[in-house]
């Protein structure tokens, strides 16, 4: 490839990335209404906000960009305990926008009010990522929803609260030193990222408070604490599910993989591909780190065609996932591309296109993965549109905490029951239990990109069947 292409493509990229980070998309965050776009954090950039204004029942959003004058009453009034008054507004505001979690999830606090009721609280990365922030609302605010509407937890209702850690890990322990110190809090949803799973963990677990995370994959959480827990099935599922679907289907031997050394969620989707394909029978001839400062797209993709590659395994987190898109526009189609569940994004759609077509990604679940389930029909007639595999797994997360607060509503209650040989209750991705480990022994789901028009970028992730 020459000099001049190299540059159009990568200056293609960085304009597209630029240009499209954080868009509408109504598959995974709007029916219509363009959240993603308009999202803004609620706080001045390069700001650090005080661990108070990271919190929140009602009294403070964090969508303020986005935020409609009525919703804005209704925070007002739930913060000044006008509780009517509340829920009349988020009422209101939820038939401008059906998509919103937040405002239900203020809606049904406002409605328990200053009665008695069970807390959780969700810890998501709000401030760095509020799609995935919403995606993870959407599953814990269709669980509340639904417990509220049918009488609650043996007649006491959910409530749920809203810590904005911006996956980071010195947040993310605050946060946690916070909840653990607030008695009424009986269960934590999150956090998202594996490495503030870690981090926070050792807090919740001196705190002897259960957080289950529907989000964080790394293998390093399997037997990490008997506090800790995860609806998602860990990366050596991801893992293991890419290499065989490479050796066996494919009938490649041949792969280098791109990671990030700095995630722990990548560090170990790579290591157990790395395993996983020796396992089948193929080898992995390189491992490229994205985060390294001379990093060069057009370089490593020469590289791993040099050394006889079949096979780009993407195993890029968010933080890298930039240069991963820059990586499939250097191929041009040229190698297989696999990838890890953080490239299952809009992004990669909007920025990818035809060079990510038939690109092949493990997921934890897809709303089209099981047609015996009634979750997808009823997430539809909640939101106006599908929703991603983050709110599956964060309903999932949530119907297990409600499950557990039944047995025993207590924080030492809530452990027992999850790590009770007998626990187990229906989810958005089948039946949950969780193994001795805190893992939740789970298939996960491939899905590759194809043209299609339900995502409105012209390509949709679809199982493979």
């Amino acid at each position: 490839m020459s000099q001049k292409n190299e540059t159009t493509i990568l200056a293609l990229a960085l304009l597209l990335t630029v240009g499209i980070v954080g868009g509408g998309f109504w598959w995974f965050t709007s029916n219509g209404v363009k959240i993603g776009n308009s999202i803004i954090p609620n706080q001045e950039p390069g700001s650090n906000p005080s661990l108070q204004d990271r919190m929140s029942f009602g009294e403070k959003s964090f969508t303020s960009g986005d935020i409609s004058p009525v919703k804005k009453e209704g925070v007002q009034a739930i913060a000044a305990k006008s509780y009517d008054k509340a829920i009349a507004k988020f009422t209101a505001a939820l038939k401008l926008n059906r998509n919103d979690p937040e405002a239900l999830i203020f809606l049904n606090n406002a409605r328990i009010g200053s009665s008695k009721s069970y807390t959780i609280v969700a810890s998501v990365p709000f401030g760095t990522d509020p799609n995935v922030s919403l995606e993870i609302l959407r599953g814990i605010a269709q669980a509340q929803n639904q417990v509220n509407s049918s009488g609650g937890v043996k007649g006491v209702p959910l409530r749920v609260g809203i810590a904005n850690d911006d996956d980071n890990p010195e947040i993310a322990k605050q946060i946690a030193s916070s909840l653990v110190s607030n008695s009424e809090v009986l269960g934590v949803v999150g956090p998202n990222t594996s490495d503030s799973t870690l981090a926070a963990g050792t807090i919740y677990t001196s705190g002897q408070l259960v957080a289950i995370s529907p989000t964080s994959t790394s293998v390093k959480i399997s037997n990490f604490s008997r506090y800790v827990f995860r609806t998602v099935p860990s990366d050596f599922m991801a893992a293991r599910s890419l290499a065989n679907y490479m050796v066996k289907t494919l009938q490649k031997k041949n792969a280098v993989v791109y990671f990030n050394s700095q995630s722990n969620y990548s560090q170990s989707l790579k290591s157990e591909f790395v395993s996983s394909v020796s396992l089948e029978g193929g080898q992995v001839s390189s491992e490229f780190d994205l985060s390294k400062a001379d990093f060069s797209a057009a370089k490593r993709v020469e590289q791993a065609t040099k050394q006889g590659a079949e096979v780009l395994m993407l195993a890029a987190n968010t933080a890298t996932l930039d240069k991963a898109l820059q990586v499939i526009q250097i191929n041009q189609k040229r190698l297989t591309l696999l990838g890890g569940d953080d490239v299952y994004t809009v992004k990669t759609l909007e920025i990818g296109r035809d060079q990510a077509a038939g690109m092949v990604v493990a997921v934890p679940w897809h709303i089209d993965g099981d047609p015996k389930s009634d979750f997808p029909q009823k997430s539809r007639q909640l939101w106006g549109g599908d929703v991603s595999w983050r709110s599956a797994l964060s309903y999932d997360a949530t119907v297990a905490l409600i499950a557990a607060l039944e047995r025993n509503p207590t924080r030492s209650g809530v452990q027992q029951a999850l790590t009770s040989s007998d626990f187990s209750t229906s989810g958005a991705s089948g039946t949950i239990r969780f193994l001795p480990s805190g893992d939740r022994n789970a298939p996960v789901q491939l899905v590759k990109i194809v043209p299609g028009s339900r995502s409105r970028t012209g390509y949709d992730f679809e199982p493979v069947r």
